[in-house]
């Protein structure tokens, strides 16, 4: 796909690996739409970056998405390209009293349902344009649960069910390309709880390859571990489920 002189919209941009895509597309012509929920970091953000604006709001709240929607449409109609890349996530273990059910309704907020609110509701300016896209963050958790993020890896194991879903319709009778970035663990401020900084690789490598996946029409950006866990997925799941769980500790 080509990926210059595009607008694109990316959710969670005002750090870590939404940032990092920014700026290499402003670098490559593209107008950036950044959204978020902290206007200071997103106008700090915009200040680093060539061809950006910023638009504050919660990806949770359906009245902030009505007004994105309606803001970008009347704005942004050349729009083509919607990152979803905003997302939560919690560190913890299944126990006694370990607040599962409140982590897990927050992190699908985020991860998930967040994702089919924004994506159907741009669907008709993508739809308009002669080449669009969507890309869906997901994870390599989303294949291989990690036990001690246990929630964040199931919304993620659903956004990817949800990704290969919407490319098989899509492809149908659209222009629209759906892919999926996946990377392992990222050393980003997100990831900071899930031992991010500690074990995570750095985002600007993660922008690197979505933006190489992007132009090759690689619908399954696999970064770094990723591609080696699933072939080892495949082959034995077991093994693979041992292997990220070691590597999380």
């Amino acid at each position: 796909m080509n990926i210059t002189n595009k607008t694109v919209l990316i959710t969670g941009g005002g750090s870590g690996i939404g940032f990092e895509i920014a700026k290499l597309l402003t670098a490559q012509g593209n107008k950036v739409i950044l959204v978020g929920r902290t206007e200071s970091k997103l106008q700090e953000a915009v200040k680093s970056l060539d061809n950006a604006v910023a638009i504050v709001g919660d990806i949770n709240s359906e009245s902030d998405i009505k007004k994105l929607i309606a803001q970008v449409t009347a704005e942004y109609p050349e729009l083509s390209v919607l990152i979803n890349n905003a997302g939560r996530a919690f560190a913890y273990t299944h126990a006694e009293n370990a607040n599962a059910f409140s982590k897990a309704t927050e992190e699908f907020a985020t991860n998930y349902f967040s994702l089919i609110r924004l994506t159907e509701g741009f669907l008709p300016i993508l739809k308009a344009q002669d080449e669009a896209a969507i890309v869906n963050v997901t994870s390599v958790v989303g294949y291989l649960p990690a036990a001690a993020t246990p929630s964040y890896s199931d919304s993620k194991a659903a956004a990817h069910s949800y990704t290969l879903s919407l490319r098989h319709t899509l492809a149908k009778d659209t222009n629209i390309k759906v892919f999926e970035l996946m990377p392992p663990l990222v050393n980003t401020e997100f990831s900071r709880e899930i031992g991010g900084e500690e074990f995570g690789m750095s985002p600007v490598t993660v922008a690197e390859e979505f933006l190489e996946g992007v132009r090759t029409d690689d619908y399954e950006i696999k970064v770094g571990q990723t591609a080696g866990l699933r072939q080892l997925y495949l082959s034995d799941p077991q093994a693979a489920f041992n292997a990220i769980n070691q590597a999380a500790h």
